[in-house]
């Protein structure tokens, strides 16, 4: 079986990409201007603020899962049904949606 030369010659072009952008930043040059970061006394986040931000995620993953459920919640009560092996799948969450979106509508 031959390849076509027009694809031995993509094959090689991007080999080529590939290997000069893996050795690329081996040769990157260093501003010599630029001050030295000085990591012996960088600041580290406090126990405070890894709190804070582990409380803001906590915050966040429980507001994301509040609309997940909202949003099932609202598909069920128009008709979709998760837990039923459904051939019409697609079909059957496509009209619960279409459903709720109307309903959406007509409250506004």
């Amino acid at each position: 079986m031959t390849s076509s030369p027009a694809k031995k010659w993509a094959v090689l072009l991007t080999s080529v990409v590939l290997s000069v952008a893996s050795v690329a930043p081996a040769f990157a040059q260093n501003d010599a201007s630029a001050p030295a970061a000085d990591t012996t006394n960088a600041a580290k986040p406090s126990a405070a603020s890894k709190a804070a931000a582990r409380a803001q995620r906590k915050a966040a993953r429980k507001a994301a899962r509040a609309k997940k459920n909202a949003e099932l919640k609202q598909l069920e009560s128009n008709g979709y049904n998760p837990s039923r092996n459904d051939p019409n799948y697609p079909t059957n969450l496509q009209n619960a949606q279409k459903k709720a979106a109307a309903g959406a509508a007509a409250s506004q």
